[in-house]
């Protein structure tokens, strides 16, 4: 089957230019949505999903991808005005994250562009893009969403700017924020203006957030317990206070039955409405379900490859959500710490789907989700589940209401390899390995869960499983809320008996975090002797890069922690970030020298001889 008959029997792309809308019979769309990213039709690039949602709900929806806001703007009014309103993101990435290194040094590089190419969205995307089109189109409605515009939905640390920043609605003038996985928002959304319902009237859908006057009232679902944060100037005079917010939002983020949270700025106030309940099955199964082409659009045609579509064209998410609740991970802020899983009847039609690219020559190159493991997971007793506020469901340690057993993923396994048409389905994603290792009560659970593991590493392993122990020291690992590494000491020895036992030879792939806060250059040289006492030489490293919303960017800002206001070191400038890097690659000869005088300084021989005997 050629690219041709592909893509026309799966759907067309959503048009990108007036040539495209015209060539549909369309003289206006109802909704045009401006994205940082190229144009790929696949369900693991945000525009597209949402498009392809409003699409189902009867819409006339046009794309700009990567529009230029350099020149004179006619990327901004070539598709004219829509009939319903504007739609921005600034794509999969927060674009500072995306230009940036930890060292807050330009990327060479977009993983999201064609050809890699960098240049192609401004700093601060959302609110770029959302000020034109306010400027251009003033009286037309503007909604905004994606990763960007949902982790800064109140006051938020800037790493890049070393400052608060206020609410991205007040910096947007966007008309309302869609934060999360959208698609429930969206769709109720579009219903109640397709009936008529004011715009202004709109502050009753759930997952949404907006700014009004600060004495206004509103309309709001009599239900909704309120909680009102400490005011952005009272965060910027007082760290403090910005801190203790932190709490407050990720508590309620990590609730089923969340509270309506306000916070003044000004003479206004950002109203963030609570989430919806977690997707359902079928819910879940209707955006995955949608005619994707999972394509770039035609008009990067000789262009260069997306490395980011690269990495995922042949892949398959199969759920979605994270409740690890670790403290640098935007995850469970963002998808939330409740697992929507689809249903295997979903998974293997888009397995079927994948089979038939032209360019698939057998292997799915990950069949995951934010944590590979946490499929069908959930609360085995749902009461128990909503009076709970914890941002971790397996830290400090597993809860015994989890259902942990990886039965449903293995039965999942099964099926996709039993396809004549796979050679080899691949996790990618990285494992929680403190759920196969869990004492759950349960010893048939217990003896399925360490199946699982010599499953994956037997039938899914390209040769390398990666997981994430981040660091060595108990203390850092407390602060993040990840397992003793005595447990990743625990996966090294039986991945190698298992690769024994099964004649196999692969690689165990560990990923470290240096500079988080609450990491010492002490703690750090004890990272490296330990990885070295393993027969390590890292890799997967990175320095910490704080991002919105997460507990460790907050403690970054602050030097406190939120949850009990103690004070945490962390190593804030680059010198202090350096030092703590060179620790990963104390075998390079270029860094002995300084290791052995920074150890020295702190009169810790013990920590030389151990490193370098």
């Amino acid at each position: 089957m050629d690219k041709k008959s592909y893509t026309t029997e799966n759907s067309r792309w959503l048009p990108t230019s007036k040539k495209e809308m015209q060539s549909l019979g369309w003289q206006q769309a109802d909704v045009i949505l401006f994205t940082g990213d190229a144009y790929v039709d696949h369900p693991s690039f945000g525009a597209a999903v949402i498009g392809r949602v409003m699409e189902a709900e009867g819409l006339k929806v046009a794309i700009v991808p990567q529009p230029n806001w350099q020149d004179d703007l006619r990327d901004f009014r070539k598709l004219g005005t829509p009939r319903l309103f504007f739609a921005v993101t600034a794509g999969n990435m927060d674009s500072m994250v995306n230009h940036y290194t930890a060292g807050k040094r330009k990327r060479s590089d977009d993983a999201y562009t064609p050809a890699g190419r960098a240049g192609q969205r401004p700093d601060y995307a959302t609110v770029v893009y959302s000020n034109i089109i306010k400027q251009q189109y003033p009286s037309v409605p503007l909604v905004i969403g994606g990763i960007e515009a949902s982790l800064r939905r109140v006051t938020h640390y800037d790493y890049w700017s070393d400052s608060l920043k206020p609410s991205i609605l007040a910096d947007s003038g966007a008309d309302l924020l869609f934060y999360g996985m959208g698609e429930k928002s969206i769709v109720e959304f579009i219903r109640l203006i397709q009936r008529g319902v004011p715009f202004n009237n709109l502050t009753t859908l759930p997952q949404t957030a907006f700014i009004v006057d600060k004495e206004e009232n509103y309309p709001s679902k009599k239900e909704w317990d309120e909680f009102e944060l400490a005011p952005h100037e009272e965060c910027l005079a007082d760290k403090k206070k910005y801190a203790r917010n932190f709490m407050h939002i990720e508590e309620e983020s990590n609730k089923m039955e969340a509270k309506k949270l306000v916070q003044r700025i000004g003479n206004k106030q950002v109203v963030v409405n609570p989430p919806w309940p977690v997707f359902q099955e079928h819910e879940i199964d209707r955006v995955y379900d949608l005619p994707y082409t999972r394509l770039p659009h035609p008009r990067y045609n000789g262009k260069g490859t997306i490395p980011a579509y690269e990495m995922i064209r042949h892949s398959i998410n199969i759920h979605r959500g994270c409740f690890g609740g670790c403290t640098f991970c935007t995850i469970s802020a963002h998808q939330g710490k409740f697992i929507a899983s689809r249903s295997e009847e979903s998974i293997l039609k888009e397995v079927e789907q994948v089979t038939k690219m032209p360019d698939f020559k057998g292997y799915i190159s990950d069949l995951g989700g934010p944590s590979a493991n946490m499929y069908r997971m959930k609360g085995i007793h749902l009461e128990i589940c909503k009076k709970c506020k914890r941002p971790s469901c397996i830290y400090p340690k597993v809860c015994k209401n989890l259902d942990t057993s990886h039965k449903p993923m293995l039965d999942l396994y099964d099926k996709v390899r039993s396809n004549p048409k796979i050679k080899k389905a691949f996790i990618g994603s990285g494992i929680r390995y403190d759920l196969i290792f869990e004492k759950s009560g349960n010893d048939d659970t217990d003896k399925i869960n360490r199946h699982y593991l010599r499953e994956v590493i037997k039938n899914h392993v390209s040769g390398r499983l990666k997981v994430a122990p981040e660091h060595t020291s108990e203390q850092v690992l407390k602060t993040m809320r990840k397992p003793s590494f005595s447990l990743f000491q625990k996966l090294a020895q039986e991945f190698k008996k298992i690769n024994a036992e099964e004649n196999i030879d692969q690689q165990l792939i560990p990923y470290f975090i240096s500079s988080h806060p609450g990491s010492t250059p002490e703690d750090m040289a004890d990272l490296a002797i330990q990885t070295k006492n393993m027969d390590f030489r890292l890799e997967q490293v990175q320095d910490f890069t704080p991002t919105p919303m997460t507990l460790a960017t907050v403690i970054y800002y602050s030097g406190y922690h939120p949850y009990t206001l103690e004070k945490v070191y962390t190593a804030r400038n680059q010198k202090a970030k350096l030092e703590q890097r060179k620790f990963f690659f104390w075998y390079k000869r270029e860094y002995r020298k300084s290791i052995i005088q920074e150890l020295k300084a702190k009169k810790r021989q013990d920590l030389i001889d151990q490193l370098f005997k």
